[in-house]
């Protein structure tokens, strides 16, 4: 049993609080959070539990043993930072730090201390993120061709950072996971509309050295939500629509043949058109998931895969969209 303390409850710290709350092996001792009205819906939710509002009484509370962390990402750094230095170990809302720098020096400070990061990538364990990573480990669509990502919808606007910072994590955190190659550099273009300073559509890109490419589109300002992601190979082809009822992920037995035929120099290209197969995913909450697995990961010790690093190579995607941005597009190196 280890006793948890949650920084945050605004709108998805109550979601990280009923999760830990109903596994075996965590106790919530506390909740946080700077607005009174949030604490009165903290105590509705968990009668009898004790509240603040300062994130330093809870992380100088010498019986909490870890941390979750669901603040600003502009916060994150100085709250995991404190609760590492007084020796707990540390859950955080993507994304990790709102600099490379600053993941850096908190990887650095848990590995000296002997404690966990784990950064809340939550979609990589859904049955969908599973299942696609299972896929791609196993070569069922040969030879990758591209990423291409939709990630739309209307709002919600953040006060803090732009689309990219607020969007993007979940897909380059998903993109890092499932797919067996590591970008070379990252271009960015985008706008913002009503004087702000932060970008409120974005389309990013990120190189690799072999053809592969991955695209990821961010919109705030979208009439409808779309959550779709098509990866492609020369074998076969995946479309996973997040928001389906049903069959969120289709393989098709679809691609093309293209070779030049030097003798009469025409090009000759050929296409496949087979069979399409839903496979069967989990369902269970992933949020839930993800809980018991950083429980896991104390308990024994061990490295979760989406640890301090993982966050790392999101806050540097972000951070070269960000520079390619002001630069209008010109291609950073990773």
């Amino acid at each position: 049993m280890i006793d948890i303390g949650i920084i945050g409850f605004g709108y998805w710290g109550p979601n990280v609080a009923r999760n830990f709350n109903g596994l075996p092996g965590a106790n919530i001792t506390c909740i946080c959070d700077r607005d009174a009205k949030r604490l009165k819906m903290a105590t509705a939710a968990f009668p009898g539990l004790k509240t603040c509002s300062d994130p330093m009484e809870l992380i100088g509370d010498d019986g909490i043993g870890a941390v979750a962390i669901v603040t600003p990402v502009s916060t994150h750094f100085d709250l995991a930072k404190a609760a590492l230095e007084r020796g707990k170990h540390v859950f955080v809302e993507k994304p990790l730090t709102s600099s490379v720098r600053q993941a850096e020096d908190l990887i650095d400070l848990a590995r000296r201390n002997g404690l966990i990061i784990m950064v809340d990538h939550t979609f990589l364990f859904t049955g969908a993120v599973q299942k696609i990573k299972e896929l791609l480990d196993a070569g069922e669509l040969g030879d990758l061709f591209f990423y291409d990502s939709v990630r739309v919808n209307l709002g919600l606007y953040q006060h803090d950072v732009n689309v990219i910072w607020d969007l993007a994590p979940h897909d380059f955190s998903i993109m890092s996971h499932v797919v067996p190659k590591e970008p070379v550099a990252v271009t960015a273009l985008g706008t913002e509309h009503f004087g702000r300073g932060k970008e409120d559509v974005a389309f990013i890109a990120a190189h690799f050295d072999n053809g592969f490419i991955a695209h990821f589109h961010c919109n705030w300002l979208s009439p409808v939500k779309v959550r779709r992601t098509l990866i492609s190979g020369n074998r076969k082809m995946l479309v996973w629509d997040d928001l389906a009822s049903d069959e969120k992920i289709k393989i098709y037995d679809r691609g093309v043949d293209v070779r030049n035929d030097r003798g009469i120099h025409e090009l000759l290209v050929s296409y496949r058109s087979g069979d399409m197969h839903a496979p069967r995913i989990s369902n269970v909450e992933a949020l839930r998931t993800e809980a018991s697995y950083f429980l896991d990961c104390i308990e024994k010790n061990q490295t979760p895969f989406n640890d301090g690093e993982a966050g790392l190579k999101v806050v540097r995607m972000l951070e070269a969209a960000d520079r390619s941005l002001k630069l209008d597009g010109k291609k950073i190196r990773l």
